[in-house]
């Protein structure tokens, strides 16, 4: 199965989720749709929640996943499962006991920091990342007890690194490419995919031109940073992401009227470019290509995230 760990809709009720039709291609898989970020409060990520729920349930083709047996069954059908997932804690409300009820509404993953420092740590675009805070550290442990995925993508390198120190299941970088093949601020360490991989954890490259090299979301440049990675952590610890947006107009508006939440790296090469779904329907042929064989393809295309899921799903007693 293609598991795409991270793909943006409009973050707005009325978000066209037929699009992610464009997966069908691949045959089955699933994507994790994110629900929302840093902007938002607990009230606007339940209502886009709910209306991207209803959305899935009604749209022939998609369906809802609760758990990894359900993953399976609808990939085998041809069908695209559908989980959620947040960037930042802003939408949990300072309110440790809102992540059993994100859960209970199909959230899966949670990063706690997006780009800028908040309760929980420090972000990737920040000068100095304090590290994980103790309501941090309380955040992490809540996620592990209740099923969710901690997810170091937009996280400052020392608050992320802290992440897998406390953390008792895996953590995952969901969308993110390697510092040492593209420099760029939203790109991570080999010592922060190691530390990932260490609690059993995932690096997702993702499809996005500025953290592949300059504006190039091309197949050749993802295979790069895939094949890097692979000799960083091994196999099992690699997987993959578009972090394609569907709102991509909406979404360059949002850079260029929002400049507390990202800075000069996403505009120096001009409109940030994505791959789209179409595209990366091709990596497994692409990797192929190079030489890999069909279980190393199966292992980074979903086999590896599908892993995490089991390890990291079913809360602990």
């Amino acid at each position: 199965m293609l598991w795409d760990q991270h793909a943006c809709a409009e973050l707005v009720e009325t978000a066209d989720l037929t699009e992610l039709h464009r997966y069908r291609p691949a045959g089955g898989g699933l994507v994790s749709l994110n629900a929302g970020y840093a902007p938002h409060g607990p009230e606007v990520a339940a209502s886009i929640l709910r209306a991207f729920r209803a959305q899935v349930t009604a749209i022939d083709g998609l369906e809802l996943a609760a758990t990894v047996a359900d993953v399976d069954r609808i990939a085998a059908a041809g069908d695209t499962a559908v989980v959620f997932d947040l960037e930042d804690a802003a939408p949990l409300g300072g309110d440790l006991d809102a992540v059993a009820t994100l859960v209970a509404q199909g959230v899966r993953t949670l990063g706690p920091v997006y780009n800028y420092a908040n309760a929980a740590g420090g972000g990737c675009l920040d000068a100095d990342d304090p590290g994980l805070s103790r309501w941090g550290r309380d955040l992490v442990a809540e996620l592990n007890l209740r099923g969710m995925v901690p997810d170091g993508s937009h996280v400052g390198a020392r608050t992320s690194l802290d992440m897998c120190a406390v953390s008792t299941r895996p953590v995952v970088f969901s969308h993110s490419c390697m510092k040492a093949v593209w420099d760029h601020p939203r790109n991570i360490t080999d010592d922060q995919a190691r530390a990932a991989a260490d609690t059993g954890g995932v690096v997702g490259i993702t499809g996005v031109g500025i953290f592949l090299g300059p504006n190039t979301p091309t197949l050749e440049a993802m295979v790069r940073h895939i094949e890097y990675a692979v000799e960083v952590v091994g196999i099992r610890h690699v997987g993959v992401s578009t972090d394609f947006s569907f709102d991509w107009e909406t979404f360059q508006t949002t850079l260029a009227e929002s400049p507390a939440l990202y800075d000069a790296s996403y505009t120096a090469w001009g409109p940030v470019e994505w791959m789209p779904p179409e595209t990366f329907v091709g990596l497994g042929a692409a990797l192929r290509d190079r030489g890999w064989d069909d279980t190393d393809i199966a292992a980074v295309l979903g086999g590896n995230f599908r892993r995490v899921a089991l390890e990291s799903w079913e809360p602990q007693p």
